[in-house]
């Protein structure tokens, strides 16, 4: 049995080892603690060579567990909805280097065939790399866990940057189809609640294990609650796209009315999500969501577009297609008019610095927010999220400035920045000394 020992300041759910080791073997992490008890706690990694560090100081380099996005569109020029095994393969690359190991990728409104061949994209590319696997057929991608079903049944008043032609009602004749072909390979599904017939699909998706998410919203307070009955247990994107008390008013001068904002705040039971990028909420709003949500219940998510790691410019978000333009330009996207943002152009290492370094949140707890939490919330924290023993080897060697240098999945190099590979097959021959 072949061992990985890893060595840095390793970041645990309760807090951060300062001089810590990490033990792999067989895709799982067989022992973690401090690298001072190694030899007597695990005498069989004990001749075992720790893989070697980048120059710099020890002292400096942090073990993180590999991070999950549930929220995600697109990377590198490439969107999920571009629906072919190229595309994927591009997003899941981009974002591997960006330190997420697992993710949910995430479709947009648009026409019923082309989230058709999204959906059986997910199926063909899960069933060919056996993601549930902890060494499964890995490579330069981050693990597909299940699609995001994201739109097309959403409120058109809070469309945001999804195209307007294709938002619609839920209609059981289409969802009906998606659930009985793909069921399996959907993990969570959002919906307006206000929606008539958002009941039904609602409970069609949670009678198959689907979580069920509420997003681009108009809804009142009460529908809301109304939603948690039919087993609604997330807000996408808090403070994004959503009702509030002031976007209420004009329907009903009084008495104020509360939204989706208010709702997602006060309801303990609902968990959310902020994109924390530095352009879409302030810091001050970080703070509330932390303060009112946090530490189980408020994840990171990217909302990435296709702009990530691409020059400023004119991109489509969704599919070529029939999707929905817009302009990154100043680190985000932008809808053509200039009076919105279009998602983001940032990876989940971005979302984790900025959270960090505008909040007073312990490192330890904004890395949970990106791993641990998103885990717990759609069942996989039994096998990511964290670095504890019994869990998969998916590990990120990050620097004082918490830039990610090294990615693993199952115990094996799949991402070096030093050497600028992304390959598994790369990474295995590679020599690793600084």
């Amino acid at each position: 049995m072949s061992l990985r020992v890893l060595t840095g300041r390793v970041v645990l759910p309760e807090g951060i080892l300062p001089e810590g080791a990490v033990v792999a073997s067989e895709g799982v992490i067989r022992w973690v603690g401090p690298k001072a008890q190694l030899a007597q706690a695990y005498p069989e990694a004990a001749t075992v060579e720790p893989d070697p560090l980048p120059p710099g100081e020890e002292a400096c380099w942090y073990l993180a567990p590999g991070f999950v996005d549930l929220h995600v569109h697109g990377g590198a020029g490439a969107d999920f909805m571009d629906a072919t095994e190229e595309a994927w393969s591009t997003v899941l690359q981009v974002h591997l280097r960006h330190g997420t190991t697992s993710c949910c990728p995430t479709t947009t409104a648009a026409a019923s065939e082309q989230i058709e061949a999204a959906l059986e994209c997910c199926r063909r590319w899960v069933e060919s790399r056996r993601p549930h696997e902890p060494q499964g057929e890995l490579g330069p991608w981050a693990r597909v866990l299940g699609l995001h079903l994201y739109g097309p049944y959403f409120h058109p008043e809070a469309r945001g940057c999804h195209p307007k032609q294709p938002i619609c009602r839920p209609d059981p004749r289409q969802y009906q189809k998606w659930l009985q072909r793909w069921g399996p390979w959907i993990r969570i599904a959002s919906v307006a609640p206000e929606l008539p017939g958002a009941e039904l699909f609602a409970r069609a998706c949670r009678a198959q294990g689907i979580r069920v998410h509420l997003g681009h919203s108009m809804a009142t307070f009460h529908q809301v609650a109304a939603a948690l009955d039919w087993g609604a247990e997330h807000v996408d994107h808090l403070f994004c796209a959503m009702s509030d008390k002031t976007k209420l008013r004009p329907s009903q001068p009084w008495p104020m009315r509360g939204g989706v904002l208010e709702a997602a705040l006060y309801f303990d039971q609902l968990s959310t999500e902020v994109i924390a990028d530095g352009r879409h909420l302030a810091p001050e709003l970080l703070k509330l969501a932390w303060k009112l949500k946090g530490p189980d219940r408020l994840a990171l998510v990217t909302d990435c577009n296709r702009a990530l790691e691409m020059p400023p410019g004119r991109y489509m978000f969704g599919p070529q297609e029939g999707g929905e333009p817009f302009v990154h330009q100043h680190g985000v996207g932008i809808t053509l008019d200039g009076k919105s943002l279009a998602s983001s152009a940032s990876g989940m290492d971005h979302m984790v610095r900025t959270f960090w370094a505008q909040t007073d949140v312990p490192l330890w707890q904004v890395v949970q927010m990106a791993s641990l939490v998103p885990a717990r919330m759609i069942g996989w924290d039994d096998r990511i999220g964290s670095l504890e023993v019994g869990k998969w080897a998916d590990v990120l060697l990050l620097d004082a400035h918490l830039e990610v240098h090294r990615v693993y999945l199952g115990g094996e190099v799949v991402y070096d920045r030093a050497l600028s590979l992304c390959g598994q097959e790369q990474a295995k021959g590679a020599k690793l000394d600084p």
